[in-house]
């Protein structure tokens, strides 16, 4: 359903997926992009680091957890690969 939105959206704003619209413009511009985005960033620093500083940890303890308990099988006592030591 969210796929027949967003191509729906698309056809009626740009013709095409927007996807391919911020490629175009990330190469034809991308002096600007960079400018834009760290101009971005800095602003979003100055106005809400409390907010983005719980949000950063927050997705660093999510991807410190998945990395840990999620992915592989869960093998009781498992030594390191031949390949590895």
């Amino acid at each position: 359903m969210l796929a027949n939105i967003y191509h729906a959206l698309w056809q009626a704003i740009g013709g095409r997926p927007w996807t391919y619209i911020l490629r175009d413009i990330w190469h034809k511009y991308e002096g600007l992009c960079i400018i834009a985005l760290v101009a971005i960033g800095a602003l979003l620093g100055y106005r809400l680091w409390p907010f983005v500083f719980w949000l950063l940890l927050a997705f660093a303890l999510g991807y410190i957890a998945g990395h840990l308990f999620w992915g592989k099988k869960y093998i009781p006592n498992q030594q390191a690969e031949d390949s590895l030591r």
